[in-house]
């Protein structure tokens, strides 16, 4: 067009930027804006508005505030595209000065204006804000605005008050909700993993004869995330055949995800297999498959299938990569990719250092953690907790709380983590006193409300004491309902102590979350063995018998040699059994040793510490 000395005029501008926004192209986009400069409309209202939309869009919020600052004359669509940039990022304090600014101008806020600070709160996770904003809106009669009520159902789901989301999409006129509106809806109930709603919802939206789009599938999906929902999953995968769109490789990598999540690692892969155009994502969602499943072989053998298609390996991949190898106690391989986030320059992001310093710590290689740990820079809350945990689950419990009280000397505000990690410290080493002062110093100092976890471990406490009766009390005080993991370790403590009565209450309890589980079973019947009631032992096989409840057999995974080999209770497949054996015999002496020099630390530890 300017080679055929065609002038553009103040149309032709807002187009140009409208193609540089989509391209998220800065280069473009300041050449575009010279030639507006040198052009007779470089003042145009229009324009200069489609030019900071451009640079907000491009993700230059500081060149398109500059040039918004500027304006000669603003309307309520150029005070909007700053706003929503802001509220994009969740830059609240700046939001927050345009918001006032366009107030003082006397420009009255619209429907765009609602939807933006809506996404502020939706973005911050800030249901009070959420709701401010909603009341805001409900005061200017916008309430009826469809694309309104879509973005308040988003926000509340994300804030985490699902019922007020259901309200939301309930209040839409019927003849008025759009795809948009139902698929809002099912990416809240997706956002709390409730498929069962979710595909409800989806036959409901099908009686209204309301025609899904790929954002429908891409929506309910995500909600697919358990074994239970498998068929669920299966069941939207048929629909997303028959509307065409699974050949869509976001819809692709999608189902990926969920097969993986579902448990159905060999349908994960069939679907990956198909994908021909293969993106970043579409590796990462199965590489994640096979690390949740602790397949390290075959998760390794794609990590390197994927650089060999020239596909580059991100962040995400690390941390599948991190995360698997130490669930496996994978330590050598663990080593190589902490050498290759090196070698690619995504060491110096604190979320891979962050996941290395836990992999090396389930990994049993504490100095390792200690190493990085020391060494990172911009340490956040979670490096800090993950050193603490790390620490526990290596036994050096007075190293972790020596951490812990670092972090409260530096001004660092511990989160609800922190404090589990410490608990779940407080606990392994038996120091009562001291965890119930974190708990307090929890609830009371930093207003953290516990959560169920926080609770079991001073269960868990109590019961290693011997405080059995405190603990069944503790329990039934909680203002959550026990699961079977606080009830377990209860019943295990009834079994140190020799605690009938209690180990029997909790084994029913216990029975009625899990009527399958053959953990309840065993461990009363070694409790009734270590009484000598032998009546109760063939009472409780009698049951297992008659609910047809089948213990599994362990099974121990261990690498040696870079080949991880799995070991079953008393397996003797191995060429080396002998030697195996005869070491885990030296073993079972040197634990009972243990024991008994434990018992005399414990008390040692606690009265140092209170």
């Amino acid at each position: 067009m300017k080679q055929t000395s065609l002038q553009p005029n103040n149309f032709t501008f807002p187009f140009v930027a409208k193609a540089c926004a989509n391209l998220s192209n800065i280069l473009y986009s300041q050449i575009l804006h010279t030639h507006v400069a040198k052009s007779p409309f470089q003042s145009d209202i229009y324009v200069q508005t489609a030019l900071v939309d451009m640079y907000v869009k491009c993700g230059h919020l500081d060149y398109a505030y500059n040039l918004f600052d500027k304006m000669p004359d603003r309307d309520l669509t150029s005070w909007n595209v700053m706003l929503m940039g802001f509220a994009q990022l969740g830059l609240v304090d700046k939001a927050a000065i345009v918001l006032s600014q366009m107030r003082l101008d006397g420009i009255r806020p619209d429907s765009v204006t609602i939807m933006a600070l809506t996404q502020l709160g939706s973005s911050l996770e800030d249901l009070m804000f959420v709701n401010a904003i909603h009341c805001l809106g409900i005061q200017m009669g916008i309430e009826g605005d469809v694309k309104v009520a879509n973005t308040w159902v988003s926000a509340y789901a994300k804030c985490g008050d699902l019922g007020m989301a259901e309200t939301v999409f309930g209040w839409i006129d019927p003849d008025l909700r759009t795809v948009v509106s139902w698929n809002s809806m099912f990416s809240g109930y997706a956002y709390f993993e409730e498929s069962v709603k979710a595909v409800g919802l989806y036959k409901w939206m099908l009686y209204d004869g309301v025609w899904p789009d790929v954002s429908t599938i891409l929506s309910l999906l995500p909600s697919c995330v358990t074994t239970d929902a498998l068929c669920h999953g299966k069941s939207i995968h048929c629909h997303g055949v028959q509307l065409g769109c699974v050949f869509n490789v976001l819809v692709r990598n999608s189902l990926i995800s969920m097969y993986s999540k579902c448990g159905d690692i060999e349908a994960a892969r069939r679907v990956f297999d198909s994908v021909r155009d293969r993106t970043c994502v579409s590796w990462n969602a199965i590489i994640g498959g096979y690390a949740k499943k602790s397949d390290l072989d075959e998760a390794l053998a794609l990590f390197r299938s994927m650089e060999a298609a020239g596909q580059k390996p991100d962040i995400v991949t690390l941390l599948y990569m991190i995360s698997c190898c130490g669930q496996t106690g994978s330590l050598e391989v663990g080593r190589w990719i902490d050498n290759y986030a090196i070698s690619n320059g995504k060491k110096q992001n604190v979320t891979v250092c962050n996941a290395l310093i836990d992999m090396y710590a389930k990994c049993g290689s504490i100095r390792d953690a200690w190493e990085l740990f020391s060494t990172m820079q911009g340490k956040t809350v979670v490096s800090w907790t993950s050193m603490i945990s790390g620490c526990a689950l290596n036994g050096e419990f007075k190293e972790a709380l020596d951490i812990f009280c670092l972090m409260l000397e530096l001004g660092l505000k511990p989160n609800h983590i922190t404090f589990l990690a410490v608990l779940q410290a407080c606990t392994h080493a038996g120091l009562l006193e001291k965890g119930r002062e974190c708990f307090d110093m929890m609830t009371k100092v930093h207003k953290i409300n516990p959560g169920l976890g926080h609770y079991s471990c001073i269960a868990d406490l109590l019961g290693r004491r011997g405080k059995l009766k405190e603990a069944l009390e503790f329990i039934e005080k909680m203002p959550f309902k026990p699961d079977a993991g606080i009830w377990g370790a209860l019943l295990s403590a009834c079994k140190n102590y020799h605690n009938v009565e209690i180990g029997e209450y909790a084994t029913h309890r216990l029975f009625e979350l899990e009527p399958e589980a053959a953990a309840p079973y065993v461990e009363m019947a070694n409790l009734y063995a270590s009484a000598g009631r032998w009546d109760g032992v063939t009472g409780i096989r009698k049951l297992m018998k008659g609910n047809q409840v089948t213990k599994s057999a362990g099974q121990s995974i261990v690498q040696v040699n870079g080949t991880i080999c799995k070991f079953m209770v008393e397996d003797r497949s191995h060429s080396e059994h002998q030697l195996i054996y005869d070491v885990l015999d030296g073993l079972a002496l040197l634990l009972k040793k243990e024991k008994i020099h434990h018992a005399v630390m414990e008390e040692l530890i606690d009265y140092q510490y209170n």
